[in-house]
């Protein structure tokens, strides 16, 4: 039995805004993995644009600077009218892993789930305690596998919150609604993250 994939995927069809889809990763390796990473340098460095693994072929530059952020829209005061924050991000063409991470659990589960899905950036995302994002919305939805959390540690989409667990589930979340996550513990939440452009 592999350990690392205790189901394979099955088709899913989303109809929630938070929902598992059937295959799951080995989370003791993976949190592993993800403290090696990052003893090898400062957290402070990708608290807002997070880590990324994946770029457009032959430009490092995509995954690091200001390449990587992607548009998101918000509404920033009371008048409720949206705006555009960031500039457009083509995430079809961030298909090249990048080779300071190959070899590694990251690209095992970034592999399996191309298998079923097309994806765009691939990255990991850390939020420090008693931290929260705005209210925005993505142009597109994302999967979700916790790696790190507390139970002060949730995502909230359109009015409905979500603690979603540490446990190697991955979690389609409808990110195209408005929506903000917090962390009201006194422990860093880490999530992979992976931009959902569709199933193949």
């Amino acid at each position: 039995m592999n350990l690392n994939l205790v189901k394979s995927i099955e088709p899913v069809v989303f109809k929630e805004d938070f929902q598992t889809i059937p295959l799951k990763f080995n989370i003791e390796k993976l949190q592993e993995e993800v403290n090696s990473l990052f003893t090898k340098m400062s957290w402070k460095e990708h608290i807002v644009k997070g880590l990324c693994m994946t770029q457009i072929p032959g430009d490092p530059s995509s995954a690091d600077g200001e390449k990587l952020r992607g548009i998101f829209y918000t509404k920033p005061d009371s008048s409720g009218i949206e705006v555009q924050r960031e500039n457009h991000i083509d995430e079809k063409q961030y298909t090249e892993f990048v080779k300071d991470f190959k070899g590694t659990y990251f690209e095992e589960i970034y592999n399996r789930l191309s298998e079923k899905y097309v994806l765009g950036r691939f990255r990991l995302l850390l939020l420090e305690p008693r931290k929260s994002l705005s209210w925005h919305r993505d142009p597109e939805p994302r999967l979700h596998i916790p790696v790190f959390t507390n139970p002060g540690a949730h995502l909230c989409i359109d009015k409905r919150l979500k603690h979603l667990p540490a446990d190697g589930s991955v979690w389609f979340t409808n990110t195209r609604k408005y929506h903000t996550v917090f962390n009201g513990g006194e422990e860093n939440r880490i999530h992979l993250v992976a931009t959902f452009l569709g199933e193949k």
